[in-house]
């Protein structure tokens, strides 16, 4: 199993509509670094949803449920999408000046390519930010 963090604006698909619709197909992504990520996802894999904007936090836990395929609204093979359904929100909200501050991330892409939407996450990184949301701010 992998562990990914996808960012998504929260004004345009958050993590509570996410909850409501309880799955997804995971599109819109254009990146050719982040095409190459989602290329590589698999059933199975779990992924932080990460809001971007004002909010700039990990807010809850989402599982790719069917890996990448040609993204149905596009005449492009090169874009790709993958379908995830919601999991658990993480017990709060992990800011990203709370991991920027936290050695842990030290050189994660999250960090070094700020705009990319798709990120693989090492599992040190992973149960860091797990445990991060269930400590007090």
């Amino acid at each position: 199993m992998a562990y990914w963090l996808l960012k998504t604006e929260p004004t345009d698909y958050s993590w509570a509509k996410l909850v409501r619709d309880k799955k997804a197909t995971w599109d819109g992504i254009a990146n050719a670094t982040a095409l190459i990520h989602l290329r590589t996802m698999k059933a199975g894999d779990q992924a932080l949803i990460y809001h971007t904007g004002n909010e700039r936090a990990a807010v809850g836990i989402a599982k790719i449920t069917k890996g990448p395929y040609p993204d149905p609204k596009e005449n492009d093979p090169k874009l790709v999408v993958v379908d995830l359904e919601s999991g658990k929100a993480l017990g709060r909200p992990v800011t990203l000046d709370e991991i920027k501050a936290d050695k842990t991330f030290a050189g994660w892409d999250l960090l070094r390519i700020g705009r990319l939407s798709v990120v693989p996450t090492p599992k040190l990184m992973w149960d860091r930010i797990i445990e991060m949301s269930k400590e007090k701010q």
